[in-house]
């Protein structure tokens, strides 16, 4: 089996996949192995260099275990996200520990090595399986703890329509469940608190045409928090709905501003299946016409399967042959 390796050292998971390269058929056969960084209980994240040196540790044991679980894999090329998004300037020291060793891996192969960004990673991922037609433009909306962005997307093009001016979706999560004693990242156990409690649209985001502030959400959580005025299933209920009313007010004016009628959700906030169901209503009500596409839900976090992807689309544009073609 011919194949790409993707490889993705982000600030939250060190991951690696393979995608097949199949004659005659789209790269969607994958297989993958990633590993959540370690992060203290009450710490809300790593340093730069605490996370490069968990990713240096553990990427030549993941590269291993994903090559033994896969032994007839041929790597025919290499991909790796070198930089958090595609535009100039953009740059993370986490990015280097994924770029070194693709570069060595493809090196010793003598195989082409291919870069993308983080953020094109995320959303080629998302992508998979969900009905998107790509060929068409479309909302794309990158909601994750370092990145709250929503971008047009029109023939392989991204444009920065807006998105957070502080705090990102996932960083208010985040910092509201560490604060409440759940473990980095916060999410998955704010989301069981938030099924708990009960939303009464006490808690907003800023938000003026498609640009919006989180961190007044945050103050007042947090103050609610230090004064037991609301239990942790009421604050984690009330920050949920803050985040899918503001998500699903960007997707609406997000639409209406580029003309999009169908919308891609991306990110490691979009893997939450409360705010999918709450984001899908709420637009559904305001605008029956936006078709809404979330990541499958283990393609919504970091992960390395769309920049392996967008490693075997470069090495078919450059020529490459596929398994069952003619090299």
């Amino acid at each position: 089996m011919k194949a790409c390796l993707g490889i993705d050292t982000s600030n939250y998971r060190t991951s690696t996949a393979l995608c097949a390269l199949k004659s005659g058929a789209k790269d969607s056969v994958f297989y993958e192995e990633k590993r959540l960084l370690t992060v203290e209980l009450g710490q809300r994240g790593l340093q730069q260099s605490q996370a490069l040196f968990q990713h240096v540790t553990r990427l030549p044991e993941l590269v291993e275990k994903l090559m033994r679980a896969h032994p007839e894999g041929e790597i025919a090329a290499v991909c790796v996200s070198t930089q958090p998004r595609p535009v100039e300037g953009s740059y993370m020291p986490v990015f280097r520990a994924g770029e070194s060793a693709a570069r060595s891996i493809a090196a010793a192969l003598k195989t082409p090595c291919f870069f993308t960004s983080h953020q094109e990673g995320h959303l080629a991922a998302a992508r998979v399986g969900t009905g998107l037609n790509a060929d068409k433009p479309y909302l794309a909306l990158h909601l994750s703890g370092g990145t709250t962005e929503v971008l047009a997307v029109s023939e392989g093009r991204y444009e920065l329509l807006g998105g957070s001016a502080d705090l990102h979706a996932g960083q208010l999560i985040d910092r509201i469940g560490v604060k409440l004693g759940l473990p980095f990242p916060a999410g998955p156990e704010l989301e069981k608190l938030a099924m708990q409690g009960r939303a009464q649209a006490r808690l907003s985001a800023s938000l003026h045409g498609l640009e919006c502030h989180f961190s007044g959400a945050e103050t007042k959580a947090l103050g609610w928090i230090e004064s037991g005025e609301l239990s942790p299933e009421e604050i984690a209920a009330e920050t949920f709905d803050c985040v899918a009313r503001t998500v699903a007010r960007l997707v609406l004016a997000g639409c209406e501003k580029s003309g999009a009628t169908q919308a891609l959700l991306a990110g490691g906030v979009a893997s939450s299946a409360l705010l999918r169901g709450e984001i899908t209503e709420r637009v559904r009500k305001r605008n029956g016409r936006i078709r809404l596409h979330f990541a499958r839900p283990e393609l919504s976090g970091d992960n390395a399967v769309g920049v392996a992807l967008i490693g075997a689309a470069k090495y078919r544009e450059q020529g490459g042959s596929a398994d069952g073609e003619a090299d």
